[in-house]
């Protein structure tokens, strides 16, 4: 992975954005379609396509030097101990969190020391 500013990060977000938003809107379209069907082995394809679209989306952000830390969650690498945390729905990168603490310990970006 790639390690980056505040300011690399924010430039390479409207990418991730994208990506991410695209990809959830796919999975989300295969998933409405699992409230129609009856056939198990439609639900199995199903399944198996949504897992595939994560396994691209992953790959995706990844290639991009950027973590995937959880479902439509990027952290970016500051190389000091911290990610800078983005979730899908937020409009920039306003979190981060120590390694060892994970998503659980995100804080406000203003409170980076």
């Amino acid at each position: 992975m790639a390690i980056f500013t505040l300011e690399e990060a924010r430039q390479l977000l409207p990418q991730v954005k994208d990506m991410t938003q695209h990809y959830h809107d796919l999975v989300e379209a295969q998933r409405d379609a699992l409230t129609n069907l009856d056939d198990a082995a439609e639900v199995a394809r199903v399944e198996q396509r949504i897992n595939e679209l994560l396994q691209e989306w992953v790959s995706a952000i990844n290639a991009l030097g950027v973590d995937v830390k959880g479902l439509w969650l990027a952290d970016f690498d500051s190389g000091d101990g911290y990610y800078f945390c983005w979730q899908l729905g937020e409009a920039d990168i306003e979190h981060f969190h120590r390694y060892e603490t994970g998503f659980a310990g995100r804080r406000p970006i203003e409170r980076l020391d």
